[in-house]
């Protein structure tokens, strides 16, 4: 899969823009932690599983999307935002596959059809449909990750309190960087001529595809731990799904105004101490420069693991 997605700027400086960079963190998943990262709510880790399973498909085919976009956008301010969005998508899904990798290994059977399910949809996207649907997707997915980002961060301490510094990193690091290039498919979609319709058509398709395929995904998973015919768990998993839509859907209510701008949504300061955290160390300290300290999830600014 590498092969088709590489680009020049995947291993490259810092582009300029609003993109700050191109983080190269690194985490380890020891299998022998299992699926339930978050050991309180395991519930919540099949959720962020099965999110996590997509990403190998689904960032492959945003990065695709918007090659073939790039040709079309005449404003170079615009086409280094666009590397720089390409870039870190590459990372992202790395990192997921790794840790999916972890998720496979710990016996789901689920996982290989599922994840064969997801390939085929992104193919059939890229092959089948226009460029203007696969960027109104493309934009529809990550203005609903701008979203979800600010849910997560908002609700970090009830979600990732106590849980896996590793994978708890991984998914707060993808989405503070979701936050960072929030107006690059935006900007591009408009660049090759979309317009609100589209815009609204491709945030409703990508919200119902990639959130169906997710509940397809949680559910297999927790059929196998065998909580999906617990009530208990089943009530747990509600009262998770209602949280999180409760925060949520405001934030995604707003993206339905014309006036919708990525860049009037201002970034949480949480999100910028970390902007900030990052840039105050060396790239060598990898793996430790981005793990958090999930104990103090509550606090302002994050606080990482000591090297």
């Amino acid at each position: 899969m590498d092969t088709i997605v590489q680009d020049e700027t995947s291993h490259g400086a810092a582009p300029e823009g609003r993109i700050r960079g191109v983080r190269k963190l690194k985490f380890s998943f020891p299998i022998e932690q299992g699926a339930h990262w978050n050991k309180k709510r395991p519930e919540f880790s099949q959720i962020v599983n099965a999110a996590s399973l997509a990403m190998p498909y689904l960032e492959p085919y945003l990065i695709r999307t918007m090659a073939k976009a790039r040709p079309l956008v005449d404003d170079p301010a615009l086409v280094k935002e666009l590397n720089g969005y390409v870039a870190q998508e590459t990372t992202h899904y790395r990192q997921h596959k790794m840790f999916n990798d972890t998720v496979a290994a710990c016996g789901y059977e689920s996982v290989a059809p599922f994840e064969d399910v997801l390939k085929r949809d992104y193919a059939n996207f890229g092959e089948k449909r226009s460029l203007k649907f696969n960027m109104a997707y493309a934009e529809g997915f990550e203005s609903m990750a701008l979203a979800i980002g600010h849910m997560l961060v908002e609700d970090r301490e009830h979600l990732f309190g106590d849980a896996d510094p590793a994978v708890s990193s991984l998914v707060l690091w993808h989405f503070v960087e979701e936050i960072e290039h929030k107006e690059a498919t935006f900007d591009v979609f408009h660049a090759i001529g979309g317009g609100y319709f589209w815009r609204i058509y491709g945030l409703l398709f990508a919200t119902a595809h990639i959130m169906y395929r997710i509940g397809q995904g949680y559910r297999a998973l927790l059929k196998e731990d065998g909580l999906w015919r617990n009530w208990h768990s089943r009530w747990q998993l509600a009262k998770d799904l209602g949280r999180i839509f409760r925060i949520l859907t405001p934030k995604m209510l707003r993206i339905l105004k014309p006036s919708y701008h990525p860049s009037k949504v201002a970034d949480p300061d949480w999100v910028k101490a970390w902007w900030d955290l990052y840039g105050a160390h060396p790239v060598t300290m990898g793996e430790q420069l981005g793990k958090l300290d999930t104990t103090r999830l509550e606090e302002p600014e994050p606080a990482l693991i000591a090297a």
